[in-house]
Parts: C-alpha cells; structure tokens; sequence
C-alpha cells in the first residue's frame, strides 16, 4: 500500500510503501488526531519507521493495492 504524507512547511510529500491496509491507516491516523498524543508514526516494508508531529501533519494520501506492469512493453 502507498501512503504519501504531506507535512506543513515542506514542499515535498513523504511518500511510503507500508504493509498495512487502509482501514488499519485510517483507524491509526484517528486514534494520533483524537488522542493528540503529539506524533503520527508509520513503519515501511523495509522496517524503517517515519515518525510526523500531528501538529505539522497536513494530508494522507491512501492508495490502493495495485499490480506495477513488469517490463518495457506496451499494449498493443
């Protein structure tokens, strides 16, 4: 699942390949919003964990499971 995080006074989208699915995103970003408990923390695929101040935090961008086309050709 691809997750882009966009934080408040950074140009660039936070953009992260996660494990989880949307209803799990969806219920963690509420529980960080609702408990104001100060930050929002996420873990990719490859174990590595991003961690956005809720204050700071300013979308999240769901996608959804999609298969990548695997090669260079086109349909035809």
């Amino acid at each position: 699942m691809e997750v882009k995080i966009g934080v408040r006074s950074v140009h660039r989208e936070l953009v992260v390949e996660t494990d989880l699915s949307a209803e799990q995103l969806e219920e963690e970003i509420k529980q960080a919003l609702t408990a104001d408990r100060g930050f929002w923390a996420i873990t990719d695929v490859k174990g590595r964990r991003i961690i956005v101040p809720v204050a700071a935090l300013g979308f999240v961008e769901i996608g959804e499971d999609e298969a990548r086309p695997v090669g260079f050709g086109g349909t035809l």
